[in-house]
């Protein structure tokens, strides 16, 4: 079954085509070539249908069009023009034979580059010819035609800007004549086998002159005005007609207020050619007024990097009124110069920096009006039957608001170009001062200009007005279709209110009895009024209206959207100027001062108000091409006039404008800036667009998009660097340790300073030179790629460190996670643990290892083992004092950007200082650090790692003990108390014959105390491991229903079900009950995932102890070896004075090693630390000899020696103080170190009973798979471990 159309269409339009994107770019579109409103499409061929005998003046208009609009390209021609000679080839000495060739393919070359300049000599004479015989028709003094119209009056301003462009173009560009000496140089070589060459000599000659004459375009116009001396009048009017429109500001537009501005000079210098000409000229327009406006603009655009001075142009052209410079009027023109070159007082006036404030204040008003007026227009649309008044209203004020919005978006845009000459004029003199670190390179005459012209707030400034320019524009262009019926009805409805009832009233009043006047009203009216618009109301509306009175029916029109043509306009106007100047615009008092009229003031006025709206209508009809005009800002890349004196290709992007306010964005980091970062990219688009639509050049359209490319890439290089460095700052702040805080003075150093980046996220469509960027995905590519050189610099950073420094690695890693996270909140990164894992080549599922747990080991068994010492007491390890045992060379450490730390220097400084608390020492923080970094999944490897090298040690040590053994006396007795200490001293040293063996005593020592320091390291694994288990069996137990029992065991409910399987079943039971639930699919999933969770976390209470396995694993290593280190007695009985079991060399060892680090302070206990004690003591306690070492312990038998020897001496005769004095001074340091051997040895066995009690060396032993088997019966606290031995299996 078909759907209804209707229905079709209202489910559409339930869709939104809206996305999040931000309007932070200007126009995206491109300017139309066609002629637009403001131009006739017809070139004013419709005019002769209104019968006002303008046959003339239209055919004028039109010759003078096309005359500008041919001059306008040669004018683009002209600009864009660059130096042939530079590409030419130079021939060497060894083929001048080949010169003849290479000068005539010279000149076939230059010769079409020179046609091109003989068709704007052509073009020029040809155009002063028809403007100076056009000006002289109109200039006689009886009435023979109509005109010239307002029309008129515009054409012929137009065509003289352009002639002045011209002249002023041939005389800034240098490469012209160049090319032409050149030329002519050639052209001399290859013409001396021509025949008749003299006609081509005269024009070579008269192309010479006129490139080589300043002004020579406006020395011919003179001459061709002045040929018949009739062109005053006319000159006059011409001027009155710029004075009065740059006063009454009537130009709506920008390019044409300058346009005026740079033809009036040359106007007054042309009508004031002679002294009656001056005083005439003054008479009509005070010198005052001709002041003003040259001081108020003393430098005026030509060019997108050219300009003109007032005052420059009077002076180089005072030559064409020599008469002058005797006269009165000469002084008059020398003491306005004189005025208009004080430059100093123009600062203000042009610098925009000035003039920010007012701007920002108009830009946010209009903005709220402006808005508040399309609601309003929103609601009349959406309003049935709305009130007449109140929707001419509504409508009159959004015509208003456009026209203001015109007006700004033109006194803004002229304001940039105005400051844009004014910097060209006033280049900077001492680039150096700005940049002193290139003080020494040699600056581009751009750079001047431009790159050192503009202090850091000009750019501000710039940028911003960039930024509202482009925003008004882009939202007086976005609603184009939305208010276009309402600006055509106003329009409408402001013409047929001033021909339908303003004439009336005039036809009544003022001008009854003036019967010519009276037909130029009624012109007006039939050429205009709409008298369909009385017509298009309803029957009963139409009879309602007959019943009032004749007052209240002249002004019952209703607007329609239908505009005036331009050809109504231009007749209007045209009929307006002959009401009011009677025929005769040469009267005194300009056009609406003329007080001869007989109009009164009243209807004056509104004739002028109507007159100046008149010239608005037509841009406001060309909505769209009017605001892409307003807002076209590419002028601001074009440095053609700068390449040429510069003699450069191209200029770096450093001194490319557009690129300077995104660089200055990036450098002050200016929070309220970088959403305003992608508007200079509009000024590519729009000189892009201009490159080939008005200047039609695709070589400067390819200088512009290797420019945007390169630029762009910059931008996003930087961008996402900044991006990535706040949030990483963001993150490191949020991290940072609040005691740290609270005890810094500065702390708000260590806060990042809050930046806006949502909407640079949400960019998906940017347009630059007609593609489409999606400038999320290269953000989101460069962050991932981004992370990952992050992750790899910390480890580079990491590996160049000793592993003290996985603490700061730690650190930093939970930084760039947090950074990780918050960035995933805007971003679809990819997954942190990938990205690390890939870092670590850590992806595949079966591999156990990584970079990180590799390096970890590599530290430990290079540096780590053999270079740090155990500090019992403070459990932890620190760097041996006496350098390194085993020299280990690492990688520098590498440097990089503040970003790959924590974002920013302070904070990189704070982390700093605080990884600095923990380099010097190794201990339970790192173990931390350690167990976050590997995980489950490589732990495990580390142990297997240091548990092997730990059984390499003791099988390399095995020799050596054998050494050691064979060394000593076959028996070896008890120490007597009758020889005192002393005694028991030399009796020791007598048994312990090692001096030869000194080397393999020094290498048991060190095997010990790497498998010492092995041990602990994993005992600190596991006290952390235990840790953290329990916080996470403490998270857990309350859901899986453990609760506390006897003997630190842990008992279930009685039900038997945890909390968090019967919470989700009773869930999914009340749900599925309910018959209002539609997928009760996703509960049972929920329920089922809730028995898995209970599952896996209850699996993980029964796992093993990392210190259990280890003295399992290092037991079972032993029974290699027992034979040779505890042998069985003979007899059943201990043996005393035969055996040579470990515990008897582990003994000697420690008295010896205890004896020398008492007697050479060199050798204190940092040497060799604590950890050779746990290696004995553990190999001691897991060959079931402890209580052999507490009984016959060299060390604990000289301490009951001394005990017993000190108890003689508690009450001593005088003469035996001495001896006692004697005794304490040999033997104190002594005692104390084996005092403390001995708590130490006794706390070493204490966990090992602890952790690993021993019944019988038969009941432990390890399974086929390497998993111990224990008689023991405890439960252990969970573990990461699953694999670890399981108590009571």
């Amino acid at each position: 079954m078909a759907i209804p159309v209707e229905e079709a269409i209202a489910a559409l339009s339930t869709f939104s085509l809206e996305d999040e994107q931000p309007d932070v770019q200007g126009l995206a579109i491109l300017l139309s070539t066609e002629r637009c409103a403001t131009n006739s499409p017809l070139e004013f061929g419709d005019v002769a249908a209104y019968r006002l005998s303008l046959g003339e003046d239209t055919k004028a208009i039109n010759q003078l069009n096309a005359l500008i609009h041919e001059g306008r390209e040669m004018a683009s021609l002209l600009y864009t023009y660059r130096s042939c000679v530079k590409a030419l080839p130079q021939l060497p000495d060894s083929m001048k034979h080949n010169q003849a060739d290479l000068y005539l393919e010279t000149y076939q070359v230059l010769d079409l580059e020179m046609s091109r300049l003989r068709e704007i000599q052509r073009w020029q004479a040809s155009a002063a010819s028809k403007l100076a015989a056009d000006m002289q028709r109109f200039s006689r003094p009886e009435r023979l035609m109509n005109g010239p119209t307002v029309t008129h009056f515009w054409s012929i301003l137009k065509l003289l800007d352009v002639l002045v462009q011209l002249d002023h173009l041939k005389n800034a560009k240098a490469s012209i004549p160049n090319d032409f000496s050149w030329y002519k140089r050639t052209f001399t070589q290859v013409s001396v086998q021509w025949q008749d060459t003299d006609s081509m000599r005269e024009e070579l000659d008269d192309l010479q002159i006129f490139l080589s004459t300043r002004w020579a375009i406006l020395l011919n116009l003179h001459a061709e005005m002045f040929r018949t001396n009739t062109v005053e009048d006319i000159l006059q009017v011409l001027i009155v007609f710029c004075v009065e429109s740059l006063e009454l500001d009537f130009a709506l537009l920008f390019p044409e207020r300058h346009m005026l501005l740079r033809v009036l000079p040359v106007l007054v210098v042309l009508a004031t050619s002679s002294e009656k000409e001056s005083e005439s000229l003054y008479k009509r327009v005070k010198f005052n007024r001709l002041i003003n406006i040259f001081k108020s603009d003393p430098v005026i655009p030509a060019f997108p990097d050219l300009h003109l001075s007032p005052a420059a142009i009077m002076k180089e052209l005072s030559m064409l009124g020599e008469e002058g410079k005797k006269d009165g009027g000469g002084e008059e023109k020398g003491t306005m110069k004189e005025k208009i070159l004080n430059w100093s007082t123009y600062q203000k006036h042009y610098l925009i920096v000035n003039h920010i404030g007012t701007i920002r204040a108009e830009h946010d008003d209009f903005s709220i009006r402006f808005v508040s007026a399309l609601n309003q227009i929103v609601v009349l649309k959406s309003t049935d039957g709305a009130d007449t008044e109140w929707s001419r209203e509504v409508k009159g004020n959004m015509y208003d608001l456009v026209v203001e919005g015109c007006q700004l978006l033109s006194r803004w845009t002229g304001r940039i170009w105005e400051q844009c000459a004014w910097k060209f004029s006033r280049p900077c003199k001492e680039p150096a001062s700005v940049g002193s670190h290139q003080s020494s390179t040699t600056f581009f005459d751009y750079e001047k200009v431009v790159r050192w012209n503009y202090t850091a707030d000009e750019r501000k400034t710039l940028l911003e007005l960039v930024g509202y320019i482009k925003s008004i524009g882009l939202m007086m262009e976005h609603c184009d279709t939305l208010i276009a019926d309402a600006l055509w009805e106003t329009i409408h409805a402001e013409v047929q209110d001033f021909v339908q009832d303003r004439l009336d009233t005039m036809l009544r009043t003022t001008f009854r009895k003036k019967k010519d006047l009276s037909r130029l009203l009624s012109d007006m009216r039939t050429l205009s009024a709409d008298w369909m618009a009385n017509t298009s109301k309803a029957e009963p509306e139409l009879h309602s209206l007959h019943q009032e009175n004749e007052e209240t029916k002249q002004g019952a029109f209703y607007p329609r959207p239908v505009a005036p043509t331009a050809a109504q306009v231009h007749c209007l106007q045209f009929l307006i100027c002959e009401l009011v100047s009677g025929g005769n615009l040469r009267k005194p008092g300009g056009l609406f001062g003329n007080s001869g009229s007989g109009i009164s003031v009243e209807d004056l006025k509104q004739l002028e108000t109507f007159f100046y709206k008149l010239r608005f209508f037509l841009h406001i009809i060309d909505y769209k091409a009017t605001i892409c005009t307003l807002t076209d800002l590419g002028f601001l890349w074009f440095r053609e006039f700068y390449l040429e004196s510069s003699r450069v290709i191209q200029f770096p992007i450093d001194c490319s404008l557009p690129w300077m306010l995104v660089d200055h964005v990036i450098e002050s980091q200016d929070a309220g800036l970088f959403e305003s970062i992608l508007m200079p990219f509009d000024i590519y688009n729009d000189s892009a667009q201009h490159a080939l639509t008005v200047l039609k050049q695709r070589f400067l359209y390819d200088e512009i998009e290797a420019e945007v490319d390169l630029c762009f890439d910059q931008l996003v290089n930087k961008l996402h660097e900044i991006i990535f460095s706040y949030y990483k700052s963001f993150a490191a702040s949020v991290l940072l340790d609040q005691s740290f805080l609270s005890a810094c003075d500065d702390a708000y150093n260590y806060s990042a300073k809050p930046m806006r980046f949502n909407k640079i996220f949400k960019l998906r469509r940017i347009k630059v030179l007609g593609r489409t960027i999606n400038l999320r995905s290269l953000i989101t590519q460069r962050m991932n790629r981004l992370f990952r050189e992050n992750i790899d610099f910390l480890f580079d950073h990491f590996e160049s460190q000793d592993i003290c420094a996985v603490v700061e690695l730690q650190k930093l890693l939970d930084v760039l996670k947090l950074t990780h996270q918050f960035l995933c909140q805007d971003l679809e990164l990819d997954s942190f643990t990938m990205m690390l894992n890939e870092i670590q080549e850590n992806l595949s599922l079966v591999s156990f290892s990584s970079r990180l747990s590799s390096q970890i080991w590599a530290e430990m068994q290079n540096d780590f083992l053999p270079n740090f010492i155990l500090c019992n007491t403070t459990q932890r390890f620190i760097r041996s004092a006496k350098g390194p045992c085993q020299a280990y060379e690492k990688e520098t450490v590498p440097s990089g950007k503040p970003y790959l730390y924590c974002g920013s220097q302070d904070l990189n400084l704070a982390y700093q200082s605080l990884a600095t608390l923990y380099s010097e020492f190794f201990g339970i923080p790192h173990m931390f650090a350690i167990a976050q970094l590997l995980g489950p999944r490589s732990l495990p490897w580390i142990v297997r790692a240091l548990l092997d090298h730990i059984s390499s040690k003791i099988t390399t040590i095995v020799p050596r003990i054998t050494g050691l053994q064979e060394a000593l006396p076959k028996s070896i007795g008890l120490l007597s108390f009758d020889g005192g200490v002393a005694g028991c001293q030399k009796f020791i040293h007598e048994q312990l014959t090692w001096g030869a063996k000194s080397e393999l005593k020094i290498e048991v020592l060190h095997g010990l105390k790497e498998i010492g320091s092995a041990l602990y390291w994993l005992s600190l694994l596991d006290t952390v491991l235990r840790q953290n288990d329990t916080t996470q069996f403490m998270q857990t137990a309350t859901w899986l229903g453990l609760l506390p029992a006897a003997n630190d065991q842990v008992k279930q409910f009685d039900t038997g079900v945890s909390p968090i399987v019967s919470l989700f079943k009773g869930i999914t039971s009340s749900i599925m009950a309910n018959p209002s639930c539609l997928n009760p699919s996703s509960f049972l999933i929920m329920s089922k995932q809730a028995e898995a969770a209970d599952l896996l976390y209850k699996s993980k209470l029964s796992t093993g102890s990392v210190l259990e396995y280890t003295l399992a694993f290092i037991s079972a290593a032993l029974d290699r070896h027992y034979s040779k280190w505890s042998a069985t007695p003979k007899t059943g009985f201990i043996d005393i004075t035969a055996t040579k079991d470990f515990y008897r060399i582990f003994s000697g060892l420690q008295f010896e090693y205890l004896e020398e680090t008492t007697l050479d302070a060199s050798r204190r206990h940092e040497f060799l630390g604590d950890s050779v004690a746990w290696a004995g003591c553990t190999i001691i306690y897991l060959l079931g000899q402890q209580q052999h070492f507490e009984l016959f312990d060299y060390s604990y038998q000289f301490l009951n020696v001394a005990e017993v020897e000190s108890t003689t001496f508690i009450q001593p005769p005088s003469s035996d103080q001495a001896k006692i004095n004697n005794y304490s001074q040999g033997y104190e340091n002594l005692l104390e170190a084996m005092k403390k051997s001995r708590r130490l040895n006794n706390h070493v066995f204490c966990i090992l009973r602890a952790r690993c009690p021993l019944e019988d060396k038969a009941a432990c032993a390890i399974k086929q798979s390497g998993a111990p088997l224990h008689r023991v019966r405890f439960l252990n606290t969970v573990s990461a471990f699953e694999t670890l031995p399981q108590k009571g299996t």
